[in-house]
């Protein structure tokens, strides 16, 4: 448990960060298996064209998150995340009423400026934070039901109230904000319901960012032990050490790479806090350039790897890596689970990991 400002604590969640560059069949069994096994999320990462280099194609988060509400029963879905580059304000909330409705109470809404989508769309100059709190606030002023209007340096949202003789669920859902720099993470503190880290999240960038955060949270009034701290970290699991390791490498080799081709700069405080250089990790952006994922997965060594402090592994190592990511300040692990079968996957972090933290 987290000890909050006023003795408050989270419990720890663990869930994992479904990649929607797969086919939709394939997520779907994963949710299933995820909420059959007792995981407490999915998180939809939304995949941009830029994977369409390395032979993956990008699927919407909410029209995925919708599908997934109707097949389960008790597991909570979340956008993560979505950027209100990629849908006007108004439309996101029209989106959440959908998986709102499917999946009353079991929802989570994810904002993020996603610098990679930014780039493709030529927006990269453009400061993330204005957009993101507009579209933060529109939503919320339209799930609110009330009458609404909002001119931001953004965006801009005007509706009418929400009748009372209207079908439709009334009131919020948590509003999460995805930061990697100390701005968009003390935002999350002032604003937000809670906060995302990206890939290549290190227990040392959790504490960074829980610091941020508790500090945007403490200038605006709020109980910062109350937020949420949702890190995604790369994972992967097996009964053999050296094995359980290999799916971790390929996810990491591919996030490597996209901090060395999309997002340099903003990548820069994630690398620092790993103890790496961009020197360092372009030779995994090159490979992967030259043969894709897997060649990229073969040039991530076994220092880089360690430095990316991956959840991986046998069950004891992901055990281990699980509780220092909490003592650091993680209130809910999202696992980026990747690799070769991962149905069992899932089964072995249910039966032999998930147990140790209820």
């Amino acid at each position: 448990m987290l000890d909050g400002e006023d003795g408050m604590t989270l419990p720890l969640r663990i869930g994992v960060m479904q990649l929607t560059m797969e086919p939709v069949a394939e997520i779907l069994d994963h949710a299933r298996a995820l909420d059959r096994f007792g995981f407490d999320t999915i998180w939809l990462a939304e995949a941009y064209p830029w994977w369409r280099k390395h032979q993956m194609e990008a699927r919407s988060s909410t029209v995925l998150s919708a599908l997934i509400a109707q097949r389960t029963q008790r597991l909570t879905i979340g956008w993560g995340i979505i950027s209100p580059f990629t849908r006007h304000p108004i439309q996101v909330a029209m989106d959440a009423r959908v998986t709102q409705e499917l999946a009353p109470g079991r929802f989570i809404l994810g904002f993020g400026a996603s610098r990679i989508f930014m780039k493709e769309i030529g927006a990269e100059h453009v400061k993330p934070l204005h957009p993101t709190r507009d579209a933060v606030r529109i939503v919320r002023g339209v799930l609110g039901g009330e009458a609404f209007s909002y001119e931001g340096p953004a965006f801009t949202g005007v509706v009418p109230a929400l009748s009372d003789e209207a079908d439709a669920p009334r009131g919020q859902v948590p509003i999460y904000i995805a930061g990697t720099g100390p701005r968009m993470q003390r935002y999350a503190g002032e604003e937000g319901d809670g906060l995302l880290t990206p890939s290549i999240t290190t227990p040392g960038f959790v504490r960074y960012a829980r610091e941020n955060m508790t500090q945007g949270a403490l200038s605006a009034g709020r109980d910062a032990g109350a937020l949420d701290l949702g890190c995604t970290v790369v994972a992967s699991i097996d009964e053999d050490r050296d094995r359980g390791r290999e799916g971790a490498r390929e996810i990491a080799g591919m996030y490597l790479a996209n901090k060395v081709q999309n997002i340099q700069a903003s990548a820069d405080v994630l690398l620092e806090q790993a103890g790496l250089s961009q020197d360092e990790i372009r030779p995994i952006a090159d490979a992967m350039e030259r043969g894709g994922r897997l060649a990229a997965a073969a040039a991530v060594s076994d220092t880089v790897l360690d430095k990316a402090r991956p959840i991986a592994g046998t069950p004891s190592d992901c055990i281990e890596a699980i509780e220092e990511y909490h003592d650091a300040g993680a209130t809910h692990i999202m696992l980026e689970l990747w690799g070769a079968d991962r149905d069992r996957q899932i089964e072995l972090f249910a039966t032999k990991v998930l147990p140790h933290f209820r």
